[in-house]
Parts: C-alpha cells; sequence; structure tokens
C-alpha cells in the first residue's frame, strides 16, 4: 500500500506540472502573437531605412560623421540581448555563449586588458556578468516592463555617447534573431562604427540609385546615422522578446509531451502495482479458507 501510495502522489504532481506546462505555453504563445506583429512590422522600414543610408552614404568619406570612422578596437562594447525569465530552454544559455565566444576569439587581448565591457539587456545575462566581474554598465532589466522605441533609445543614446567620447572605439550586439517559433538563430552585428556595405559586382554595374536631396546629402547621412542605429537596436530587442516567446512555447510544448510520457509510465506503474496488491490478497484469503477448511 505504501508503493501505491506515492506512485499516486507522484501521479499527482506530474499532472500538476503538465497543466503548468499547458498553461504557460498558452500564455507564451499569446504573447508571441504580439511580439511576432511588433518585430514584422519593424523589419521593413528598419531594413529600407539601412539600404537608403547604405546608398547614400557610399560616396561619402569616414570623417563625414564620427559614426563612421574606423578605429583601432581598443576598447570594446558588447551588448548582449536575454530575457528576463528563464524556462525558455537554452534561449539565455546560447546567446551569452555566443556573446563569450565572440569576446574569446576577437577581443580577447581587450579583455586581458580589462578594456571590454558588458551592456546587459535582460536580466540574465546582467546577472552572468554581474556574478564574474565583468565591466556591466549600467542595469537595463526595467526595459521589457514597458518596451517602446524611446526608452530602447535612451540605451542607444548612451551608447553613442560614449562612442563618441572615445570611450568605446567598437560597439558589437548579440541576440536572437527570430524565424518562426521553433526556429531563432543567434546573431552578431557591429553596431559602431557602423559598417559600410561592400557593394557586389552586379550592384556596381547596375545604375545608381536617384534621390532628390534635399538640403544636402551630409545634411540627411548626418540625421539618418543616428536614427538607423537606434532602429537597429530596437529591432534587436524586438527579435530577441519574439524569439524568447518562441523558445518558450517550444519548451512548454515539450514539457507537456514529456510530462504526458511519465503519467502513462505512471499510471502503468501503479496499475501494475494494485494488481500485484489485489492478487498477494486474494492469494492470502484463499490460503486462509484453505487451512479453515482442513481443520
Amino acid at each position: 500500500m505504501a508503493n501505491l501510495k506515492e506512485v499516486r502522489n507522484r501521479i499527482s504532481s506530474v499532472s500538476s506540472t503538465q497543466q503548468i506546462t499547458k498553461a504557460m505555453k498558452m500564455v507564451s504563445a499569446a504573447k508571441l502573437k504580439r511580439a511576432t506583429n511588433a518585430i514584422v512590422q519593424l523589419r521593413p522600414y528598419a531594413n529600407k531605412l539601412k539600404e537608403l543610408l547604405s546608398n547614400l552614404s557610399a560616396s561619402l568619406e569616414d570623417g563625414s560623421s564620427p559614426f563612421l570612422q574606423q578605429r583601432e578596437p581598443v576598447r570594446v562594447l558588447v551588448v548582449v540581448v536575454t530575457s528576463n525569465r528563464g524556462l525558455a530552454g537554452a534561449f539565455n544559455a546560447n546567446a551569452i555563449k555566443t556573446a563569450n565566444n565572440l569576446i574569446a576569439e576577437k577581443y580577447s587581448e581587450q579583455l586581458k586588458a580589462g578594456n571590454v565591457s558588458i551592456i546587459a539587456i535582460g536580466k540574465k545575462s546582467q546577472e552572468f556578468y554581474e556574478r564574474r566581474k565583468y565591466t556591466v554598465i549600467g542595469n537595463n532589466t526595467e526595459l521589457y516592463n514597458n518596451l517602446n522605441f524611446h526608452n530602447a533609445s535612451l540605451i542607444t543614446e548612451s551608447i553613442m555617447e560614449g562612442f563618441l567620447k572615445g570611450q568605446y572605439d567598437r560597439v558589437e550586439i548579440v541576440y536572437n534573431h527570430f524565424k518562426n517559433a521553433a526556429m531563432q538563430f543567434l546573431i552578431t552585428e557591429q553596431l559602431l562604427p557602423v559598417p559600410k556595405t561592400e557593394l557586389k559586382k552586379e550592384e556596381v554595374k547596375a545604375a545608381p540609385v536617384d534621390y532628390i536631396l534635399e538640403p544636402s546629402q551630409e545634411e540627411i547621412v548626418a540625421q539618418l546615422i543616428p536614427k538607423n542605429i537606434k532602429i537597429q537596436l530596437y529591432r534587436a530587442v524586438l527579435d530577441s522578446v519574439a524569439s524568447e516567446h518562441g523558445a518558450r512555447m517550444t519548451a512548454m510544448d515539450k514539457a507537456t509531451e514529456n510530462a504526458g510520457d511519465l503519467l502513462k509510465a505512471l499510471k502503468l506503474s501503479y496499475n501494475q502495482a494494485r494488481q500485484a496488491a489485489i492478487t498477494t490478497e486474494l492469494t492470502e484469503i484463499v490460503s486462509g479458507a484453505a487451512a479453515l477448511s482442513s481443520n
């Protein structure tokens, strides 16, 4: 009976867990829909702005904008975008691992010299790098409580200001790119200085894009570059949010499936134990009756 009671308790526990994972999957699915709408609506604008800026700045010198100036990367800033919460599979761990690999492979000398700084967007990356005594700038864990372009731009403006002051010579960003609920790709992009797009041979032969510029190309580019930097970081955060909900929904779906398999195994084990107990009781009754009849 003790064994039966233990199995019943495990069945009850696993059943409760299954209901929780089902509920979390449904919540993530609803949040994923909103997050997907946000990133899908922003992407065309962000991509077109980037394309427009590439066409305009192709003929400009590096000195035409301080954000185009290429410098030796003595001081490096890495922006790591994760989430505030877990239960999303390897979503956060993979982003942090990618950032660590980037630092180890490209900026190991800067790290040894203490010239690598981190801006963590998300509680998971914030806690990870603070525990390991990295130079973590600020605390941006509240961004997800009210995520919008203005609040994301405040982070970007501080990054741009640091770049202009020479606090960073290069800024890289690591985030999860959202493709669909089941697929997210880790992306590493250079945010500053703004990389110039290399034109392909077929693009060089093609006719140049003819824009009517007012007041001038230089003034327009001077306004577009800071705006583009803000848009690219905001897009990365929205991509990460959608990826987070997709990863959590997938993880909860898998957890629900695993709980279902475990429930089947436990119910089978319970029925076998119950059958064995009944058989034992019947055997004892028959044996007792036989003993009485023989007397």
